[in-house]
C-alpha cells in the first residue's frame, strides 16, 4: 500500500508486515516486546487522550528521551491528532532546552526517566509552569499514561472525532520539528512534513532485501532524523527493532538479539575496528601473521574494483580463518550496518566489505530528513571514498564553488518562525544549499571533500580541507579527535585529543609513569610518538596540508564537555576559543598581537556564553 502520512505506518504494519516482535525494550535487565496490535493499540489510545485533553491539530509536543519501544506509540499518538512532535536531544544543556520549549511554544514535554525529569522540570518551571510528563514511573511526576485514553473508555464522540482529525492530516502538513544541534549558533527548527519523512525512508528500503524475520538493534537518539528515518524504515520493512538506551549495551545487545543490520556512526565503527586490530596484535606466531595478512588483503578491497582467481581463493581462506570470527563477535547475523552523521575511513569499509558486512555510508542533513545520497548494494553501487549514488528521487548537483544543492521531496518546509534563514539555504529554484563541498566520481558516486565554511586559506592563498586530514589523524590508534588549523598563518597545524584508553595501555607496557593526563602529554616519550603519527599521516598529504606543529590537550572530547554536537560533529567555535592560548602558542602570537589582528581574545566563558554553547 501507498502511504502518504505517517501514522498510515499502522495499517501498512497490521496489513502487510505483522510481528509478534515488532519492538523491544529492557525492562529489569529482561527483554520485553511488544507486537504490532499493540503498538496500533497503544499509538490510538494516546491519540484519543490527546483530543480529549484539546490537543488542536498544529499543536507542538515535546519528547526528551532515551531510545525505548514507548517513544514509537507516542511519535505516532501525536501524528493521528495532527499535533507535530518536537524530539530533544537528551544531552543537551539546561538553556538550550529553555530556549527551544519556549520558541517552539509547546503544550507540554514527556521526558523517559528520572534523571531527565530533574533535569528538565525546573527549566519547565520557568516556563509558566509548563507540564513535563515520564515514561517510566517517577514519584511526584506525572505518567505520560495518564494521557493515554484508559481501555474501554472511548466513546464514539471521541473516535468519530480522531477520524475527522486523522481527515484533515495532508501529507504537506508538518509532522515534526527538529532543532538542529549545530555547531556554532543558536538552534534552528527544522519543520519536515509527512512528505518529506515518507518520501525519504520509503525510497531506502529499496537499498536491501531485509525484512520479515530480521532484526535491527537502534542506539542512536530517536530525536535525530537520521535513526528516526531508520526507525520507520524498518518499521515499514518488517524488521523488528530492539532498543538500546545507553552506549554500555551496544555489545550485549548485539550478543542476545543477534542483529541483521544497525545504524552508527563512524566513531562507534572506528572503535569496533580499533578492537579487532587490538585482538590481532595480542596473538602470536603464525596466528598474528595470519590474522594481519588478511587484514593487509581487506585493505586492497573495493567493491567497484575487479580481481582475479587468486585474490578470491585468497578471501576464501582469510574468511574461514579470521573473518567469520569477525562476524561471530558481532552476532553472526550482521549483514548491513548503515552508517553517516561523519565521514567513515576508507579503511574501515574496505576491511568490513571483504568479510562479508556490507558497511553503507550514506549523507544528508536534518534539512533533507535526512539522506541525499546513500551506498546501494543491490546495484553494487558501492564506492569505497564515496557516500554511494543520489538517492532515488532526490536530485544533486555540484554549484560552481563545489557546494552541493540537492531538490526534492525530502526538502524541508523551512526554519520555524525563520523565513529569511530559509530564503537563505533554499534558492528561488527550489535547490537546497547543503553548505558541503563535493564533486562526483564516475559520474554517479557522490564523495563529500568538507564544509564549505570549514574550508579556510593559508596566508600564502593555499586551501585546507581540514576534515579530511582530521579523519587520516584519527586512523591513528594514539589519537581520538583532532582539529587542523592554520586561517591566514604559513602552514597547518593541529590540535589533538589523544587516545587516552589505548595511551595508558602503551604507557604501561613502556614503563611510563605519570601523575594525570596533564602529566601524561607533556612526556618526551609521548611527544615523540605523536611526532612519528603525524609524521606517518603526511606522507599522505600534499605539502601545503601537511600538519606542521601539534599541541595535545589533556581532555577527552565529547557532546557533554562540548567539543561534540550530540552527532559528534566537531564544534569548531568551541574548540578554537577553548583552545586559543595553544594556537597562539604554535604561530607565535602574543595577547597583543592577538587584539591588533582582531582574532578571538575574549576569555573562554566570555565566548561560551556569546555563541550560546
Amino acid at each position: 500500500m501507498t502511504i502518504k502520512r505517517t501514522f498510515e505506518l499502522l495499517d501498512h504494519c497490521q496489513n502487510k508486515v505483522p510481528r509478534d516482535d515488532i519492538f523491544g525494550g529492557k525492562k529489569d535487565g529482561e527483554w520485553v516486546k511488544y507486537n504490532t496490535d499493540s503498538y496500533v493499540k497503544e499509538s490510538r489510545r494516546f491519540a484519543l487522550g490527546l483530543l480529549k485533553m484539546g490537543i488542536k491539530k498544529g499543536d507542538i509536543i515535546a519528547t526528551i528521551s532515551t531510545n525505548r519501544p514507548e517513544w514509537n506509540f507516542i511519535d505516532m499518538g501525536i501524528a493521528l491528532t495532527g499535533a507535530i512532535h518536537l524530539p530533544i536531544y537528551p544531552t543537551i544543556s539546561e538553556e538550550d532546552y529553555a530556549y527551544i520549549l519556549a520558541h517552539a511554544e509547546v503544550k507540554f514535554v514527556i521526558t523517559s526517566d528520572v534523571k531527565l525529569y530533574k533535569k528538565v522540570k525546573p527549566v519547565a518551571d520557568n516556563l509558566n509552569n509548563l507540564d513535563v510528563y515520564t515514561i517510566s514511573e517517577v514519584e511526584g511526576a506525572k505518567n505520560w499514561q495518564e494521557i493515554a485514553l484508559p481501555e474501554g473508555d472511548e466513546t464514539p464522540e471521541l473516535v468519530s472525532a480522531l477520524e475527522k482529525r486523522k481527515a484533515t492530516v495532508n501529507e504537506d502538513d508538518v509532522v515534526t520539528m527538529i532543532y538542529t544541534s549545530g555547531t556554532t549558533g543558536t538552534p534552528k527548527g527544522v519543520m519536515l512534513t509527512h512528505k518529506n519523512l515518507i518520501s525519504n525512508f520509503v525510497a531506502q528500503t529499496a537499498y536491501h532485501d531485509l525484512g520479515m524475520g530480521h532484526r535491527a538493534i537502534s542506539f542512536l537518539p530517536l530525536c535525530h532524523i537520521y535513526e528516526r528515518s531508520l526507525n520507520y524504515h524498518f518499521i515499514y520493512k518488517g524488521i523488528g527493532i530492539y532498543y538500546v538506551e545507553n552506549l554500555a549495551g551496544i555489545l550485549p545487545a548485539i550478543t542476545e538479539i543477534k542483529p541483521h543490520i544497525f545504524n552508527t556512526v563512524p566513531r562507534l565503527l572506528e572503535r569496533i575496528y580499533d578492537g579487532i586490530i587490538n585482538k590481532g596484535k595480542q596473538l602470536d606466531g603464525f596466528k598474528k601473521s595470519i590474522f594481519f595478512w588478511a587484514v593487509r588483503l581487506g585493505h586492497r578491497f573495493d567493491y567497484g574494483k575487479k580481481f582475479g582467481p587468486l585474490f578470491h581463493l585468497q578471501r576464501i581462506i582469510a574468511d574461514k580463518l579470521v573473518y567469520s570470527k569477525w562476524r561471530a563477535a558481532m552476532g553472526g547475523n550482521i549483514e548491513v550496518i548503515v552508517s553517516g552523521g561523519a565521514a567513515l575511513q576508507g579503511r574501515i569499509l574496505s576491511v568490513f566489505g571483504i568479510a562479508k558486512i556490507k558497511t553503507l555510508e550514506g549523507y544528508g542533513l536534518t534539512e533533507t530528513s535526512p539522506v541525499i545520497a546513500v551506498s546501494n548494494p543491490l546495484k553494487g553501487q558501492i564506492r569505497v571514498g564515496t557516500v554511494g549514488p543520489p538517492l532515488t528521487g532526490v536530485e544533486v548537483k555540484i554549484a560552481e564553488d563545489g557546494e552541493i544543492l540537492c531538490k526534492g521531496p525530502c526538502v524541508m518546509k523551512g526554519y520555524y518562525k525563520e523565513p529569511e534563514l530559509t530564503a537563505e539555504v533554499i534558492d528561488e529554484d527550489g535547490w537546497f544549499h547543503t553548505g558541503d563541498v563535493g564533486c562526483f566520481v564516475e559520474d554517479i558516486y557522490l564523495k563529500i571533500t568538507d564544509r564549505k565554511k570549514e574550508i579556510f586559506k593559508l596566508s600564502g592563498g593555499k586551501y585546507i580541507a581540514p576534515q579530511m586530514i582530521e579523519n587520516k589523524l584519527k586512523e591513528s590508534f594514539f589519537i581520538e579527535q583532532a582539529m587542523v588549523v592554520g586561517e591566514s598563518q604559513k602552514f597547518a597545524s593541529a590540535i589533538i585529543s589523544p587516545n587516552f584508553d589505548y595511551l595508558h595501555d602503551w604507557c604501561a607496557k613502556q614503563n611510563l609513569h605519570f601523575k594525570d593526563n596533564k602529566a601524561l602529554i607533556e612526556l618526551p616519550e609521548v611527544q615523540a610518538e605523536f611526532q612519528k603519527e603525524v609524521k606517518e599521516v603526511n606522507k599522505s598529504l600534499g605539502q601545503v596540508e601537511q600538519i606542521n606543529r601539534f599541541k595535545l590537550v589533556c581532555e577527552a572530547w565529547t557532546p557533554n564537555s562540548g567539543e561534540l554536537s550530540p552527532t559528534l560533529k566537531l564544534k569548531r567555535q568551541f574548540v578554537h576559543a577553548k583552545y586559543d592560548h595553544l594556537i597562539n602558542q604554535i604561530y607565535g602570537i602574543k595577547p597583543e598581537e592577538e587584539n591588533k589582528s582582531g582574532k578571538l581574545s575574549d576569555n573562554f566563558n566570555e565566548l561560551k556564553n556569546k555563541l550560546k554553547l
